[in-house]
């Protein structure tokens, strides 16, 4: 297969342990060629969606560490989108207006004939915060507005909250608040920008202590491992962009009871690849944009994440 990557620019990646590198080396083991793009490479002309792509190769031992451990094989050329057997969206958020324009034209490249993995619609349609509301039964109580006195009242009753913004990513914008805050007010006002933006409240899970959990869906099954994100101490935050450290872990009955529900009704819906956050027993998230964690559940388990998602998009391309 021809595999095109809309990607960030590779110089910004760290290969060593970045899962698209990881996803690019796997699939060029398997006898695949790799090309990649820009999210602003992506255009429409004469009513096809074609983009401005350079195709790569990465040596079995090249130096991940380093800053050239690609080689480009060829100029920018201009192709459309259908040219590639395959076409995989890794831009790192924002999810800002550019994203979801480019989320429309990789939708309309799949109804001229592309194969997009995670498909356009389905990225756009599943926010990576609000999405967990559809999976109720497993969530802690949540609640969705920019309404601060509704807020207010939903720390009351619980007392021991977290709230975001439903845009953020790496644990940004994220706050606990214990029952005595005094600065609640002013969170609010910050984070809903005067009652002007809708963010997320959730009461406060403590077992976050033993670890915010990245599972991962590929092809409408859980990996057996997922990757802890351990915070550091006196910190909330797991993720790794936060100082969190990774710890690979089984899983356990309720994380297979919550992979096992949410999984098939998200692959129906064009998601290849999803990443869950789970602590405790609750889902706090839904990632659909660029799931990582592929290279350090490898490393310390020995399961070739990377190898299985390449297998998968393999048996993906033939069915769609």
């Amino acid at each position: 297969m021809h595999v095109l990557f809309i990607i960030d620019p590779l110089p910004l990646l760290k290969a060593y342990k970045d899962t698209s590198v990881a996803m690019m080396r796997a699939l060029i083991k398997r006898g695949h060629s790799i090309s990649v793009a820009h999210q602003g490479d992506l255009f429409i002309e004469t009513g096809r969606v074609f983009v401005r792509s350079r195709s790569i190769q990465i040596e079995e031992n090249a130096n991940l560490h380093g800053n050239a451990w690609w080689a480009y094989t060829s100029e920018g050329n201009e192709f459309p989108l259908v040219h590639f057997d395959a076409t995989i969206m890794r831009k790192d958020p924002p999810f800002d207006m550019e994203y979801v324009y480019s989320t429309h034209l990789l939708e309309y490249a799949g109804q001229q004939g592309a194969k997009v993995f995670n498909s356009g619609a389905a990225i756009r349609n599943h926010p990576e915060k609000l999405s967990i509301t559809e999976f109720s039964a497993f969530t802690a109580p949540t609640l969705v507005t920019r309404d601060m006195s509704r807020i207010r009242q939903f720390h009351a009753q619980h007392q021991d909250i977290v709230v975001k913004p439903l845009d953020g990513m790496g644990g940004s914008g994220v706050f606990r608040v214990l029952q005595n805050e005094a600065n609640l007010n002013a969170i609010l006002e910050l984070l809903t920008q005067e009652g002007n933006r809708t963010i997320m409240a959730q009461r406060f899970i403590p077992e976050i202590t033993n670890g915010d959990k990245r599972i991962l869906l590929i092809d409408g099954a859980p990996i057996p491992y997922a990757l802890a994100r351990i915070p550091l101490a006196g910190e909330t935050r797991g993720n790794l962009a936060a100082g969190g450290r990774g710890v690979a872990q089984k899983l356990t009955d309720r994380d297979l009871q919550i992979a096992q529900a949410i999984a098939p009704v998200l692959r129906q819906r064009g998601l290849l690849l999803v990443g869950l956050d789970v602590i405790g027993d609750y889902v706090t998230e839904i990632n659909v944009t660029s799931p990582t964690c592929f290279v350090e559940i490898t490393e310390q388990t020995g399961f070739d994440v990377a190898a299985h998602f390449a297998q998968a998009l393999e048996k993906a391309v033939l069915s769609a």
